[in-house]
């Protein structure tokens, strides 16, 4: 079992070192952030705080049942009931169904809770395990789009009152 928190200040430490340990296995699968992302990586933390103060974005934590942070699950640039979908699970949490269960918790509170009623998402046509995410939480392919230079896929999903 797997909750959400809404990203607080007090998590600083602890993304910091989440990022740190996955670093080189999110850069498999999605381009690196750079040297420079963890060497900012405070005033980066109290900027998204800020704009999540703002309303323009919801960030998240996914913890497991033992309360140890293992992925990320990000609604960015909310307007007119819409949100752009991120996400990303650590090694130690891959291919156990984490992102998934995070994806769907994060589809409810879309919402339920921010009163959303859509959600789009972008995955590397090479991101084989997150486009498969996105199909298992029910988001349908809408276009092709480029993600850093590499072709990918928009997905798109309709929310209802369940999420």
């Amino acid at each position: 079992m797997l909750r959400l928190q809404l990203l607080r200040a007090d998590h600083e430490d602890a993304l910091l070192a989440f990022e740190r340990d996955n670093r080189a296995y999110f850069a498999r699968s999605v381009p690196d952030r750079g040297d420079a992302y963890f060497a900012e990586f405070a005033a980066r933390h109290r900027a998204l705080l800020a704009e999540q103060e703002t309303g323009a974005c919801r960030f998240h934590l996914v913890m497991d049942a033992a309360g140890e942070l293992i992925g990320r699950v990000n609604l960015v640039d909310l307007e007119d009931g819409a949100a752009d979908l991120g996400y990303r699970i650590g090694e130690r949490a891959a291919g156990r169904g984490a992102a998934t269960a995070a994806v769907r918790e994060v589809c409810r509170l879309a919402a339920t809770e921010y009163g959303l009623g859509v959600l789009t998402a972008s995955a590397a046509l090479d991101n084989a395990a997150s486009a498969a995410v996105l199909r298992r939480t029910g988001f349908t392919v809408v276009g092709e789009t480029v993600l850093d230079g590499c072709p990918g896929l928009s997905y798109r999903r309709e929310l209802t009152a369940e999420g």
